[in-house]
């Protein structure tokens, strides 16, 4: 895992400015297994098979608090306009937070998210596409 580059596609990720399937192709490339995004401590993970570590801190201005409760359809109709509509990640970061979201696991291989709430709420969404292993 190149640090450099995968430190670059972090910055793009928060930047807007690249499209966010290129930088998650482009993330698989570099072998990055999977990402941990944190918004209490407003950084991101990125981390390999191989054991390799890169910290992008999150630099968001006016980014609110984390709320108590976690609103799963909110979470989930940000997430969807994420999908559909091409949301940046700016934005589906301040909805994910109103949502209760405090940080979330992005698994690539796996293919699939885990958002965490401050109180254990979780919610699983599977990549578009994604073959479930349960289904």
């Amino acid at each position: 895992m190149n640090a450099n580059h995968v430190h670059e596609l972090g910055r793009a990720t928060l930047s807007g400015s690249m499209p966010f399937a290129e930088i998650v192709g482009k993330l698989i490339a570099e072998g990055v297994e999977y990402y941990h995004v944190d918004y209490v401590a407003l950084q991101m993970h990125f981390y390999s098979a191989e054991g390799g570590v890169v910290l992008v801190p999150l630099v968001f201005e006016n980014l609110p608090a984390i709320a108590e409760e976690f609103d799963a359809p909110a979470l989930r109709a940000a997430i969807l306009d994420s999908q559909k509509n091409g949301q940046k990640f700016r934005d589906f970061s301040r909805r994910a937070a109103e949502a209760g979201v405090a940080g979330y696991f992005a698994f690539l291989r796996g293919q699939r998210v885990c958002y965490l709430g401050r109180q254990g709420d979780h919610h699983v969404e599977w990549f578009p596409g994604a073959k479930r292993a349960d289904a």
